[in-house]
């Protein structure tokens, strides 16, 4: 693609984002697909998007799993459309977070509070409501505006050790750093990290959660690999990585959100809490799972070939009765899905709850988004469910659509039709 990478929207990753080095080693490749949440208005729904290459390399020093490329942060997320409390579960989901932070571990009151890549201020409002001073870093002007204008002060940047260097001299170093969701997207770690590290008080902590790279290769969640997801974490480099810049992981453990994630405590080195047993626990199950070598990153390309022809098989006999599909949900993985197993034919439009995404296209694709509404006029026969790590909530809630006779279809981590 040399026009896209002369035009600098996309460059190929030589040296390894955790380690610096340069044996990094071609692992697995998806189909080329648009930005993950581009989705596009009616009027641009006619022109062809750019797609980007989409695989996966392996660095052989550290064992961390990356992206090839690196597509322009701004093109990402100047404007973004995905809103943290659009979803029940996902709001149930901080809330329980904030208390096991404050349970566990306990932060002064009144103390200063900040969330990395903070979105529409969530997560911040439980520790808000707790008494705590809070503080939201965002880029996308138009979710950050939503955190401000519901009363979350939301710096509207990219968050690196400048900035940590000028919220320091403003308000004070902070007791807990949080990033959800977002470690995974910075291509410049070492320098966010240096700037998390000296924002923090000395017994301060930072807590943030990815994507698991143990849940992706044991489940096969391959479409959580999409360009905004720079890096698919262990906890075995990461360990070394902190090291590095004068800091120490205490705790690590494993979560639902998003089929499989990691949740990761780390202090300065200097720190006095205890590291816990989790973390030892953890690094044995990735060794025992054999998860840093390359065979376990490449055997993905098999599964992921046998769940697309199961499935095709049962679209193509659902089509073949004349019956109607529909999808529920559009995330960003779904832009992965759609194309790694070429879906859009089968859908005749995709519903979503978010209001950002209604009314617009789906990246590359364009299939059109609606609200559920749609579904309660027009009826589909299925609907597969994309957004399917809340496939239980989803089929929970749409109780009446099963009784009036139609279908649920959740495509990952398995095929099942309810």
């Amino acid at each position: 693609m040399p026009d896209l990478l002369d035009q600098k929207l996309i460059y190929a990753k030589t040296t390894c984002r955790l380690c610096e080095g340069k044996n990094l080693d071609s692992v697995l490749d998806l189909a080329p697909t648009p930005l993950a949440n581009e989705f596009v208005t009616s009027d641009l729904a006619e022109i062809d998007q750019p797609i980007f290459p989409l695989g996966l390399s392996l660095c052989e020093d550290c064992s961390h799993v990356q992206l090839k490329h690196v597509v322009n942060r701004n093109a990402m997320f100047t404007d973004y459309v995905y809103v943290s409390g659009t979803s029940k579960v996902f709001v149930e989901h901080f809330k329980n977070y904030a208390k096991q932070v404050l349970d566990t571990f306990k932060p002064e009151k009144h103390s200063l509070v900040i969330d990395i890549g903070s979105n529409d201020g969530t997560l911040l409002k439980f520790f808000r409501d707790a008494e705590y001073k809070v503080l939201g870093v965002d880029p996308a002007e138009n979710i950050a505006k939503l955190a401000n204008d519901s009363g979350i002060e939301t710096l509207i940047d990219f968050f690196d050790s400048k900035l940590a260097e000028k919220i320091m001299i403003d308000r004070g170093r902070a007791e807990v750093i949080l990033a959800n969701n977002v470690f995974a997207h910075i291509d410049n770690l070492s320098d966010v990290t240096v700037g998390i590290r000296d924002l923090l008080t000395e017994d301060g902590i930072f807590i943030f959660e990815v994507s698991y790279l143990k849940d992706v290769v044991e489940k096969n969640l391959f479409d959580t690999i999409y360009h905004e997801h720079l890096s698919y974490h262990s906890l075995k480099p990461l360990t070394k990585f902190f090291h590095r810049h004068g800091m120490k992981i205490i705790d690590a453990r494993e979560v639902s959100s998003h089929g499989g994630s990691l949740r990761v405590t780390v202090q300065k080195a200097s720190g006095k809490k205890a590291v816990r047993d989790t973390v030892a626990e953890l690094l044995h199950a990735e060794s025992e799972l054999g998860l840093h070598k390359k065979q376990s990153i490449v055997s993905l390309a098999d599964k992921i070939d046998v769940l697309k022809n199961e499935l095709s098989q049962l679209l193509e006999e659902i089509k073949s009765k004349g019956m109607t599909i529909a999808g529920y949900g559009a995330p960003a993985k779904a832009t992965t899905l759609l194309y790694e197993f070429g879906l859009a034919p089968y859908l005749e439009y995709i519903i979503d709850d978010s209001p950002l995404k209604q009314n617009l296209f789906t990246p590359g694709n364009h299939i059109p988004v609606f609200s559920y509404k749609k579904v309660v006029d027009h009826h589909p026969d299925f609907l597969i469910i994309l957004a399917w790590n809340f496939a239980e909530s989803i089929i929970r809630q749409n109780v009446s659509y099963l009784e009036n006779g139609g279908h649920f279809i959740v495509p990952v981590p398995e095929i099942s039709v309810h």
